[in-house]
This record gives C-alpha cells, structure tokens and sequence, in this order.
C-alpha cells in the first residue's frame, strides 16, 4: 500500500490528482522490483512548492541556490510494516515553464517529476551517462505504462530534470 502525504506551499493554485500522483509511484516501485503488498505501507511526502522554497532548498543541500524542477530527500527509512521513502520538493512554476517549453501539459511533466524524483529516492541516478541511459529509460518505461509519450522525445529536448 502506498501512503502519499501532499502539501501544496500557500500562494500556489494546484490541485493536483492524488490518485494520479500515487499511481506515478505505484508503477515506479513496480518497474524497480519492489511488490505492493498489503502489508508493507510504503511512504513518501510531496510538497508542491514555489520559486523561492527551491532556490532557498537546492542551495541548502546541493550548494546550487537556483530553483529546480524536483529535490529528492531520500529516508530510506524501513519498520515493519512501513518503508517511508522520503520527500519530495516540486518546484510548480518551474515545472509549468518547462511543460510549456517542451509542449507538454503541466500534469504529464508533474507525474514525470514524481516518476523521476521517486527514482532517485530508490538510490537511482543520472550523473554517469551509464547511470543517466538506465533511469532514463526505466522513467521511459514508466511514464509509457502511465499512458504518457516519452518524457525526454523530441517535444522534451529542452531541459532534464534536476
């Protein structure tokens, strides 16, 4: 089962589909190998948020004081019965100007940002072209089952994830 905790930072005006962003974590967790089982409540916190909550976050943790689309805060965290994941922080107005820039709808990159932050609070990356080619392609994947076009295609060519 899988526990999704969404807090929307005051000023925004999204209302996201809850079931949307929990079935994005769902096929993650699948297309990683890890079952949805009725015992094991698998956790993690979104918290959609606003230029200056990135910038201020990304320059605290990764020494970049700009806003990014998605911050990924691993726990990594297991009890029985519970594994909490971690957070997630998306930057709305980031998201919205790249969905534009990449003729996308702002809820086909929102999922992909979900898809692509829960990736790396599974422990995958994209530094390495190596590392990049196999989550590129698992979010791919993903976002294929999700009933998405391809996340980084022709329309997508303008700017990764973060």
């Amino acid at each position: 089962m899988i526990t999704l905790e969404l807090a929307v930072a005051d000023g925004l005006d999204a209302a996201p589909d809850r079931a949307g962003l929990e079935a994005a974590v769902a096929a993650v967790l699948a297309e990683a190998g890890i079952a949805d089982d009725d015992e094991t409540v698998v956790a993690l916190d979104v918290r959609l948020i606003e230029r200056a909550e990135s910038a201020d976050l990304n320059g605290r943790f990764r020494d970049k004081p700009y806003a990014t689309n998605v911050l990924s805060f691993p726990a990594d965290a297991a009890l029985p019965g519970l594994h909490m994941l971690g957070d997630l922080a998306i930057c709305m107005p980031v998201v919205a100007d790249e969905a534009a820039a990449q003729g996308k709808t702002e809820t086909a990159h929102l999922l992909h940002m979900v898809v692509h932050g829960t990736f790396h609070l599974l422990g995958y990356d994209h530094i390495g072209d190596d590392e990049a080619e196999i989550m590129e392609a698992a979010e791919r994947r993903v976002m294929a089952h999700l009933g998405y076009a391809d996340p980084y295609g022709a329309t997508a060519a303008a700017t990764p994830p973060g």
